[in-house]
């Protein structure tokens, strides 16, 4: 029997490609903590002592091997000057793009993350999180990288007319948005982040053809990554991943976060050995999801991805909704301990059943 590890140690041997005690796992849960501080959203986002608090209670409750110290996507539109919309269901979503025209992007700069009021907001959760963990619990934080976040600062039609139409202009703002990316990576990292997870929803199959994304998304992600002071986890954001995992590969990524629309043990096998996988639990079916049928979807997620260590169980998106009950996230932890432990025996146990 392995004897118990710490949160920190169990990751690093997953990641180490090796079996560590127990299949570490974190549900991305960036919107409970309100609940747990009995705060509407809006007011949680606000205060960062709020959204510690909130953290820590969840990872306490759920016996989860990271520190989620993410706030909402749309902060990056925000810290270039542009509006979001405040939810009390969801998360803070970016408003109107930034950039009504291509001819804007002449005139762009990066942000200046510490004159920035949302990102220093969200870099005193990170330094908070990280206080509390103590080397301990790996704390998170995240990015949307260059090729996906012109989606908020353009919108998405917008952005595609600019990378079918005006090469120059796409690589201006690619430059723009790498240098934006890499500054605020490191100033996470610098406030005690262990990772930094790199949002790239574009780069996926599901949205863009592998052989577009090669002469693209791959070069910005390979430029960025190797400025990054420490590792990375490419998401995709529910996209799939197959068609470009030895891309991934080639960016230098850590880990990769995968769709549930996507078989989990095909995934694993192309992986195996190059790449971390994270997921890939569906979380929209997750919110009518009995605890019966939680359990169930976590073992079959065990069993695909878990031998063999190189596995994190989560969702598939990054971003529980809101409307997940607290009852599912508690029967996804109470599954994890149970079924997750190392040796897993009761794989071929049931196979052979």
């Amino acid at each position: 029997m392995t004897a118990t590890m710490s949160s920190m140690e169990r990751v690093l041997t997953a990641l180490g490609h090796r079996e560590p005690d127990r299949v570490p796992y974190f549900l991305s849960t960036t919107m409970h903590g309100a609940r747990e501080v009995g705060v509407p959203l809006p007011e949680y986002f606000a205060r960062p002592e709020l959204v510690v608090e909130g953290q820590l209670r969840l990872q306490r409750r759920h016996r989860s091997d990271f520190l989620y110290g993410i706030l909402y996507a749309a902060l990056e539109v925000e810290a270039f000057g542009g509006d979001v919309v405040l939810r009390e269901d969801g998360p803070t979503n970016a408003g109107r793009p930034i950039l009504s025209d291509p001819g804007c992007i002449d005139l762009l700069e990066p942000p200046d993350v510490a004159s920035s009021a949302p990102l220093q907001r969200a870099l005193e959760v990170i330094r908070g999180l990280a206080e509390a963990a103590d080397g301990a619990i790996p704390v998170l934080g995240a990015v949307v990288s260059p090729y996906s976040l012109p989606v908020m600062q353009m919108g998405f039609e917008g952005y595609l007319q600019l990378s079918w139409r005006d090469e120059a202009r796409f690589w201006q703002l690619m430059r723009v948005n790498e240098e934006f990316c890499v500054a605020w990576a490191n100033a996470q990292f610098a406030a005690g982040a262990t990772a930094v997870g790199y949002f790239d929803p574009v780069a996926s199959p599901t949205i863009t053809a592998p052989e577009v994304y090669r002469r693209t998304g791959r070069i910005v992600a390979t430029r960025t990554l190797a400025r990054f002071a420490g590792p990375s986890a490419t998401h995709l954001a529910s996209g799939r991943c197959l068609p470009i995992v030895d891309d991934l590969v080639q960016t230098g990524t850590a880990m990769v976060g995968v769709s549930a629309l996507e078989d989990l043990g095909q995934i694993k096998a192309q992986c195996a050995g190059r790449l971390a996988v994270v997921g890939n639990l569906n979380g929209i079916q997750m919110r009518r999801w009995t605890p019966t049928e939680a359990e169930a979807a976590v073992k079959d997620a065990i069993a695909a991805g878990g031998p063999g260590g190189g596995f994190v169980l989560a969702d598939n998106h990054g971003e529980i909704p809101w409307q997940v009950p607290d009852e599912v996230l508690d029967a996804i932890s109470a599954a994890v301990h149970r079924w997750g432990r190392y040796p897993l025996d009761w794989i071929g146990e049931e196979a052979t059943g």
